[in-house]
């Protein structure tokens, strides 16, 4: 089972809303009703953005938590130092399957992200603002908005507005990634990381957040610190956009004051009452056992003293009666296929690793468990961006989140229980479960081989070069997706020496009893 979730689900509000104000009202709020509803925004400085940015703790809510006052005031002096105009990016690229909000905002409420956005822009007197995007629909409800706004990118114009399609992908959304699609490159990291805040979108200084992170700013803007910091905690004024899906009788996107308990939230949502783990954070998130998921407050910090994560507000239950393991490896083998393929860490690393848990669950024992590992802690700190260590975040905490799952698939026969499928990824259009493994494993007859070295070339996700010139193995199955190198790098074998294995459901029947046999099998009969 998977059932992706629809591009904007259905919206809740504890308490008194202020991102989803007019929501009861309309489904998508253009500029006159916006108006209507939060009032006009005066313009302001760019320290006074700052300090207003500080005044309610804001921090980047696509994941980083990076503080937005620090950011501003680093592309405002690198700006005025180099004597260029800064460039104001907007990433509502939500290319997460367990995501909504942004796509939400983007789709009911344009004008509030756009209004954070053009604040910023004039208090750092950039002359350019670009708005990344991965869906049809946030596409549609975005250039509706820049039509509204009398928004364009033409010459002449004190700003210049465009908007940058980028593919529905983990990587897309990656502030690297994003920027060098908007110089006109492919959306993926670029191998090396670099400052957004020092040479961003066309090597200028580029203040580049979140959709929800503007529209924050815009809320706060006309609220003021003070009345903004009468809803939430002290410490984390404000509310904040969850993402409620995986086993929830109702998938939603909410608006919640930080410091609501978290078991609140998934009640809203329809969870199990006793979840067996919950995910925060999405797939680069970490799990919360049933214990923790009771006390946790909806907070960074609250999350974080627990082993868990805010992220991006993703927020995903599984109840008892599916496989924490089995799903925890349907994510793994989507984060594998999503590598940008531009480092080894991730290329070679993320579909090692989500073979090893998959040998883990058919019955590797310690030592694969052990190699499981191993390669998730060898990939951490290493990639070109932060995919790797988000990956090896998520594998680390299944691991040790379950670990009665773990060990009745490590010493015993395993749990019993059946993958049900019930956290979200993208439909047959998109992932369509393209890279769980396909059960084939690569084998080697070593009589033959003579170390040629060809099959590396092709498949270096499963196949390495040891110091020896020889091939070594990934002892895990061939993904689908790469099934058809597989084929080729076998095809390619000088020494006919590399092959692939069927799993032993696929091998051939024995042959079947003569009906007298099986009669006297039934008996007992010998």
């Amino acid at each position: 089972m998977n059932v992706p979730l629809p591009d904007v689900p259905e919206v809740r509000v504890v308490g008194l809303p202020q991102l989803t104000s007019g929501f009861d009202l309309v489904e998508r709020l253009d500029l006159s009703l916006h108006l209507k509803v939060h009032g006009p925004l005066k313009p302001l400085t760019g320290e006074h953005v700052a300090q207003l940015a500080d005044a309610i703790s804001l921090r980047g809510r696509g994941g980083a938590g990076f503080p937005f006052g620090e950011k501003l005031r680093a592309v405002a002096k690198s700006a005025i130092r180099r004597g260029v105009r800064p460039v104001i990016v907007v990433n509502a690229s939500e290319g997460e399957p367990a995501c909504r909000k942004d796509t939400v905002l983007v789709n009911r409420a344009p004008h509030l992200v756009l209004d954070g956005a053009l604040l910023a822009a004039e208090a750092i007197g950039a002359r350019t603002l670009v708005v990344g995007l991965t869906r049809n629909s946030t596409e549609a409800s975005m250039r509706r908005a820049f039509s509204e706004r009398g928004l364009a990118d033409r010459r002449g114009r004190s700003l210049r507005a465009r908007i940058i399609r980028t593919p529905e992908r983990m990587v897309s959304g990656e502030a690297s990634a994003l920027i060098r699609a908007i110089d006109g490159g492919p959306a993926l990291p670029p191998g090396r990381r670099t400052r957004a805040a020092e040479s961003g979108v066309g090597g200028a200084p580029t203040l580049l957040s979140n959709a929800e992170t503007f529209a924050q700013l815009a809320v706060a803007a006309r609220l003021g610190p003070q009345r903004y910091a009468h809803t939430g905690l002290p410490t984390e004024p404000g509310t904040v956009l969850l993402t409620i899906s995986g086993a929830v009788a109702r998938p939603m996107v909410v608006e919640v004051p930080t410091g609501v308990p978290l078991r609140y939230v998934l009640q809203l949502a329809g969870a199990p009452p006793l979840p067996q783990g919950v995910l925060t954070g999405g797939y680069h998130g970490s799990w919360l056992d049933a214990s923790a998921a009771h006390d946790a407050t909806v907070s960074r910090a609250s999350l974080a003293a627990l082993g868990g994560a805010l992220g991006a507000g993703a927020i995903l239950p599984i109840g008892s009666e599916t496989c924490p393991l089995g799903e925890a490896l349907r994510i793994a083998n989507w984060l594998a296929a999503e590598t940008a393929g531009q480092c080894g860490p991730c290329k070679l690393g993320l579909p090692a690793a989500a073979g090893g848990l998959s040998d883990v669950l058919n019955g590797g024992g310690p030592a694969a468990l052990e190699a499981l590992r191993e390669v998730t802690q060898a990939v951490k700190g290493r990639g070109a961006c932060k995919h790797p260590d988000g990956s090896a975040r998520f594998l680390a905490s299944t691991v040790s989140t379950f670990t009665d799952d773990l060990a009745a698939h490590v010493l015993g026969g395993g749990c019993g229980r059946e993958t049900l499928g019930v956290l979200p990824l993208p439909g047959p259009e998109g992932y369509a479960e393209k890279s769980l493994p396909s059960g084939e494993k690569l084998a080697v007859d070593w009589t033959l081989c003579q170390g040629h070295g060809l099959c590396a070339d092709l498949v270096p996700e499963l196949i390495r070069l040891g110091p020896d010139g020889y091939p070594a193995l990934a002892d895990a199955s061939v993904p689908v997706h790469l099934r058809g190198r597989a084929q080729r790098a076998v095809r390619r074998c000088p020494a006919l020496a590399l092959r692939i294995e069927q799993p032993p459901a696929e091998r051939a029947p024995l042959p079947a009893l003569p009906a007298a046999d099986r009669k006297a099998l039934g008996s007992g009969r010998s």
